[in-house]
């Protein structure tokens, strides 16, 4: 081995050390780390990344999306999403996270049947590829579990093969009773093999069998499909449900510190191949145990900012933004080399548990049904005292926010665009799924054909349709798309929002939830601010205290500011940026 390399081994031999510390292994350490290395293929002209270096700027938008939510007879969906990046949003959007887009039988892709292929069904690598070429791409690692159909699974049941191995058994008999899952199912599936009755680990569903990481082999094996993604172009990797990786009978079972060390150990491999690639931990749990996925700057780059869903939604169903802004007073800022990834929809509902803590019982059931009466589904877990208790709101965004807690009312577009330039304005890299720069609405028919209540915000667009679609002017979809563009490409100019800016809450009363940026070499100011109500509600600019020997200008609009002691009259639902830049 080289003497550039040494480094780095010595690294992996000190985290394999410590994940598996009370594991008796089949082979030494030193054997471990020698065969990551090879699997990565890392030579001596590897770079070694420089700390706490940002790898993003203000210019990063990542767009969530399905490889055929836009469809075309007769093309491969991958293909009919490339040009719809192209013709749509290039000019905006420079990033798109594809959601999983391997063969899979059920979950919408997250129970993977193969890691290697590409779902014949959109397309090839390729496509793949091609994509990559022009838009930074993000892929999902769903790592903590594969599908029961898998070619290892096959394995684990005829016991020979690799992946015989693979998987997390337990005993009927084992205490499980503090195991924190988000599903309502059991959590052993028993199975018969050729070495007798096993029981399975199923943390989601019996179709999504759980690896055992206690087995070296599981991160080889893991490694490879990363090493094959980074050849494909993937820079960006979400590690999905990532939380529950380790495994130990009579623990929770969630966030061990075995599996923040698997992330370390990802992460070192991942930064030597390419300095550049970035980790995002997709982990919707309590927001204090989501931030501990940072680590010291050496676990996640990114992690997704799982408690703003449902606290901006919540303020803007409330016309009261005191919970919103209590937790943006809390949240660390992030350090150099981590950043936020702010969403507001995705392809998953909108989780509860991250807001636990942050709104009381009363405050989320009352959300909870008023998502409820806009034709909202809500999925159940059980709690730690055996409770039923709301896991996920499921509901199209534009749906969420047709209305406030008194009900229906015509802001419904004015409150979504709302929403986006709060969450394009706040520190971090901005995800928006598909289907809210589309402006889509429920999809009652594809719930009822797979009784899955995420499949309403799940929509499959025919591509000749959606243009004609954006085309009619007596419908919101065009409007919901040039107005977030518009404010897209305004964002990516200021460097204000560069997503490690400076960020300070203001306070502005109930209705009015602002906050300032400023950039990092401190020439820039910006404050954002949003009349979150359905009344119009004065700003007294006196308010924000704007340096005198600045030009002012509100962005959004393009009007100057000259006069610093008057009020602006913001609308239902307006937001102001405000710089003097």
């Amino acid at each position: 081995m080289s003497a550039q390399l040494k480094p780095l081994k010595n690294k992996l031999i000190q985290q394999l050390s410590t994940i598996y510390q009370d594991i008796t292994l089949k082979q030494p350490i030193d054997d471990i780390a020698d065969a990551l290395i090879d699997i990565m293929q890392l030579t001596s002209e590897i770079e070694p990344p420089t700390p706490f270096t940002n790898h993003w700027s203000e210019t990063d938008i990542i767009l969530i999306t399905y490889g055929d939510s836009v469809i075309k007879t007769g093309q491969a969906p991958l293909q009919t999403l490339k040009n719809f990046l192209d013709r749509n949003i290039k000019d905006t959007i420079n990033s798109v996270h594809i959601l999983p887009f391997f063969p899979y039988s059920s979950d919408d892709g997250f129970s993977v049947i193969d890691y290697s292929s590409v779902n014949e069904s959109l397309g090839s690598w390729q496509d793949i590829t091609e994509i990559s070429q022009n838009y930074q791409l993000m892929s999902d690692l769903v790592i903590n579990h594969c599908s029961s159909r898998s070619a290892w699974f096959d394995n684990f049941i005829k016991g020979e093969g690799q992946g015989h191995d693979f998987f997390f058994t337990a005993q009927l008999d084992d205490d499980l009773s503090n195991v924190v899952r988000p599903r309502t199912s059991p959590l052993l599936k028993e199975v018969v093999t050729g070495q007798g009755q096993k029981f399975v680990w199923c943390t989601f569903s019996h179709d999504q069998v759980d690896f055992d990481f206690r087995n070296p082999e599981v991160l080889k094996a893991f490694t490879s499909i990363i090493r094959q993604y980074l050849d494909s172009g993937v820079k960006i990797f979400r590690f999905d449900a990532i939380a529950f990786l380790w495994k130990i009978v009579g623990r929770d079972c969630i966030n061990l510190p075995q599996t923040h060390e698997v992330v370390r150990l990802l992460r070192t491999l991942i930064e030597s191949a390419d300095p550049k690639a970035i980790i995002i931990t997709e982990t919707n749990i309590p927001n204090t145990q989501n931030l501990t996925y940072f680590g010291n700057a050496n676990e996640a780059h990114g992690i997704y900012n799982f408690s703003l869903p449902p606290l901006l939604i919540n303020t803007l169903l409330t016309g009261n933004c005191t919970h919103l802004k209590r937790w943006l007073m809390s949240m660390p800022p992030s350090q150099d080399g981590t950043m936020y990834f702010n969403f507001i929809a995705s392809h998953d509902g909108i989780g509860l548990r991250p807001a636990e803590g942050l709104l009381n019982d009363s405050e989320l059931d009352n959300l909870v049904q008023t998502i409820e009466s806009f034709g909202g589904k809500i999925s159940w877990r059980t709690s730690d005292q055996g409770e039923q208790k709301a896991y996920e709101m499921n509901i199209a965004l534009y749906d969420a926010l047709q209305g406030t807690v008194k009900g229906k009312d015509e802001w419904n577009f004015e409150r979504f665009i709302c929403a986006h330039a709060i969450m394009f304005a706040l520190e971090g890299v901005p995800g928006i799924y598909i289907h809210s720069m589309l402006g889509t609405k429920n999809d009652y028919n594809k719930l009822a054909n797979t009784h899955n209540n995420r499949s309403i915000n799940r929509h499959r667009w025919d591509d000749d349709e959606l243009e004609s679609t954006l085309a009619n002017t007596d419908l919101h979809h065009g409007k919901v798309l040039s107005t977030l563009k518009s404010l897209l490409s305004t964002r990516i100019k200021q460097p204000a929002f560069h997503p490690n800016a400076t960020q300070f809450t203001l306070h502005l009363g109930l209705q009015l939830f602002g906050f300032w940026r400023q950039s990092q070499n401190r020439k820039q100011s910006m404050f954002c601010v949003s009349n979150i109500s359905d009344k119009p509600v004065a700003l007294p600019l006196s308010e924000l205290n704007l340096i005198v020997t600045e030009a002012w200008v509100e962005l959004i609009s393009g009007d100057k500011i000259t006069v610093l002691t008057e009020e602006i009259m913001l609308s239902p639902y307006q937001t102001v940026w405000i710089s003097n830049k």
